[in-house]
């Protein structure tokens, strides 16, 4: 069976691109089809010989700020051909060849699919493959800019000298990739989504079913040098994410200002210099650190913070995975993978007061290590690639 890989962007490491990385050793042999690929952040997860990049590729070089492309987004999708035996191939909707490369995507190759999975966060789902070969689509979100996000990205993009010319410009061209994105949900064969919630949004946007498959949590998580290692005693609270404005780290930084507590951020994105300017004498920043140190710093932490509002989030199953509880805001994903006063607690409103007041009531001595690895076992690779193979099998024997 030759199957390929489809993922949005492969700029920065995430959640989702954690997700492909499972999806890409599942299938090895699948080429993986992305709109722009950063080697230098993502080559030694997803090596350049099996990349297929779009034409936008080119633009990579001028600006990595991919929302200067998101308006011929859709166009570059609907350019990779996937069924190149056959003799018909729709044209793109809409002409996006301006870039002088005759060919949909870089070093085009003549691979014809009997499988596409595609791992969408807003464009992917909108592949063209008309039942030849099968799509199957997991599901981060429907993009959420486009939908329950549209009113706080508007917002925020009419500050400044050229704010309401932004706003007026990206008013429409949501508009524009809201009707393409709910027209183009109904190309995928089967629908596989991250959560319940992002089910709940998949109903109420797209009007399709789908299945959940919980996001798996790597293995080395739980291994036996992770939970060994010797350590003084806790000393600060943890955040580990992109610093992106839909994270909500400020509303962190400024509970901690207040309380006068040891915060530590690690990650990096966007918001880092604002998010910077914010932070009080007790706010460490150590930028992006590299995967296998992170457990440490898990094991080292009272508490991991999740402040902002997830499709799913792995980040407190890492945390849990290394007996570290997680303090949360109560909404979307974290509903799925915190056990209330056994593994975690919420916070209720998204708010820096809210969020302060559970950590003045958070006693570390109440939660157990074991358990809390005990609940994030329940989230093993394992589990993942046999529900995605399930999938797998259900939707080519219904073909």
């Amino acid at each position: 069976m030759k199957v390929a890989l489809v993922h949005e962007l492969l700029t920065q490491k995430g959640g989702a691109e954690r997700v492909l990385r499972v999806l890409a050793a599942m299938y090895p042999d699948a080429p993986i089809y992305t709109l722009l690929y950063d080697e230098k952040k993502l080559g030694d997860w997803f090596p350049r010989t099996r990349i297929r990049t779009s034409a936008l590729q080119k633009f990579a070089r001028f600006s990595s700020n991919h929302h200067y492309y998101l308006s011929w987004f859709p166009n570059a999708v609907e350019a990779w051909n996937f069924d190149p035996c056959s003799s018909h191939h729709p044209p793109p909707s809409l002409k996006l060849r301006r870039t002088g490369n005759p060919l949909p995507f870089e070093g085009e190759r003549e691979e014809c699919f009997d499988l596409v999975i595609s791992s969408s966060s807003a464009f992917a789902h909108g592949i063209i493959t008309n039942g030849k070969p099968k799509h199957l689509c997991y599901v981060h979100s429907p993009a959420r800019y486009l939908w329950d996000r549209t009113h706080d990205v508007l917002t925020q993009s009419s500050k400044g000298l050229l704010g309401p010319l932004k706003r007026w410009y990206l008013s429409h061209l949501f508009h524009t990739l809201r009707i393409w994105d709910a027209e183009s949900a109904d190309r995928p064969d089967a629908l596989l989504a991250a959560s319940k919630t992002v089910q709940r949004r998949i109903e109420l946007y797209w009007r399709r079913e789908s299945a959940v498959i919980y996001p798996p949590i790597d293995d080395h998580w739980f291994s036996v040098s992770h939970r060994s290692h010797v350590l003084g005693p806790r000393s600060y609270f943890l955040i580990v994410s992109t610093l992106a404005p839909y994270k909500r780290i400020d509303i962190a930084i400024e509970a901690y200002n207040h309380l006068r507590l040891p915060l530590t951020i690690t990650g990096s994105g966007p918001d880092r210099k604002r998010l910077e300017r914010l932070a009080g004498p007790t706010v460490t920043f150590l930028g992006y650190v590299p995967e296998e140190n992170l457990p440490d710093l898990y094991r080292g932490a009272i508490a991991t913070i999740c402040p902002g509002d997830e499709d799913f989030g792995l980040v407190p199953l890492e945390s849990m995975a290394c007996g570290t509880p997680v303090i949360a805001f109560r909404s979307g994903g974290a509903l799925e993978t915190i056990q209330e006063n056994i593994t975690g607690q919420f916070f209720n409103e998204p708010t820096a007061p809210s969020l302060a007041e559970a950590i003045q009531y958070f006693d570390r001595s109440h939660f157990s290590e074991d358990t809390c690895r005990a609940h994030a076992q329940k989230f093993s690779r394992e589990a993942f690639e046999k529900d995605i193979r399930s999938a797998v099998a259900k939707l080519l024997i219904v073909s």
